[in-house]
């Protein structure tokens, strides 16, 4: 069964710069470790990716999967889902939410659904889960306020 944590950041720029840096789907390697090589496989009629391979390799956890991507119209949620089940994943959903704080800042609420296709004990699934959404929400955060600094 798959398992579900959320998690929120801060990010000083303003949502529409955070948006980008999401939807920017083949630079994610220059900021994100783990990725080794995105890239879209297929657009909607606005442009943005409908559907993304990702190559992860994150040591011990290697793998290449794809996901279909959905925007809400103000693309304060971006949301996703896998294709089909990967060498490593069952199941993987997620989402961004995005929400103006007014003070030309962002809060960012990271939702990931995960069940992989090996074996884990709950309690280091969820040590994972908690450093996979750290980083991701780390390197976002990096990555948007190094460009809003520019």
């Amino acid at each position: 069964m798959a398992d579900t944590s959320t998690q929120s950041i801060q990010v000083k720029a303003p949502l529409d710069q955070v948006a980008a840096v999401i939807c920017d789907f083949p630079r994610y390697p220059e900021w994100a470790d783990a990725m080794k090589r995105v890239e879209v496989v297929e657009e909607y009629d606005d442009g943005y990716a409908a559907q993304v391979r990702f190559v992860l390799d994150a040591g011990p956890l290697a793998d290449d999967y794809t996901l279909e991507y959905a925007y809400a119209d103000d693309l304060s949620r971006i949301e996703w889902h896998l294709v089909a089940p990967s060498k490593m994943q069952k199941t993987l959903n997620g989402s961004y939410d995005l929400t103006d704080a007014g003070d030309g800042t962002t809060t960012v609420t990271y939702m990931l659904e995960v069940e992989l296709n090996i074996g884990m004990l709950g309690m280091f699934k969820r040590k994972a889960e908690k450093m996979i959404m750290d980083t991701a929400l780390k390197e976002l955060k990096r990555r948007v306020e190094s460009l809003a600094k520019t």
